[in-house]
């Protein structure tokens, strides 16, 4: 089972990359998702955080992830020991950052990647909505899910123009993250 925990901000779509995910793995690849949400009564912009687990075999468990192997980091603002909390010996920490540090210490046994998926996302979606952009990271770094996985999700649940900027955006990130299109 691989369990990754999306940080972000209300607004940001840390959930919708979640529930994305979901579908890819689901109804493009075959295997099991359970995603899901946790937040407060906060309004936008406040701290929230999507889960996601994904299996060969029927999920059961519906806790929330305490242990998990990817976390996501939408928004460099959320940055704080608090973060690496539960990541595995090994696991994957991608942050959406222009900076080219990070103002953390990171275990050595945490891969970590740094990527400006907001300046890629205000390029090809017109906003600053960088959820989309950092699965097209995940898939270019992980054996989590295809690229074809996500883009055929996004076009599913997305509709028109924006699935398709969505779409460049997330093939653009790929790219970027040293993915190669097939």
């Amino acid at each position: 089972m691989v369990e990754i925990r999306f940080h972000g901000r209300g607004g940001q779509g840390a959930f919708t990359a979640a529930r994305l995910l979901g579908v890819a793995v689901t109804l493009f690849e075959n295997r099991h998702a359970l995603a899901f949400p946790s937040f407060g009564p906060e309004r936008r912009g406040s701290p929230v955080l999507g889960f996601i687990r994904i299996d060969d075999q029927k999920i059961a468990d519906r806790s929330i992830i305490t242990r998990c192997d990817v976390v996501v980091v939408l928004d460099d603002t959320l940055l704080d020991a608090s973060i690496l909390n539960g990541l595995q010996r090994g696991g994957l920490l991608l942050v959406n950052t222009a900076h080219s540090e990070l103002p953390l210490s990171v275990p050595a046994h945490v891969r970590t990647v740094l990527v400006d998926a907001t300046a890629l996302a205000l390029q090809y979606l017109g906003r600053p909505i960088a959820n989309t952009g950092m699965l097209g990271v995940l898939a270019a770094l992980s054996e989590v899910v295809t690229l074809q996985s996500l883009l055929a999700a996004v076009r599913h649940e997305m509709k028109g123009s924006s699935a398709e900027k969505n779409a460049v955006l997330l093939e653009e990130t790929f790219k970027a993250s040293g993915g190669q299109i097939t």
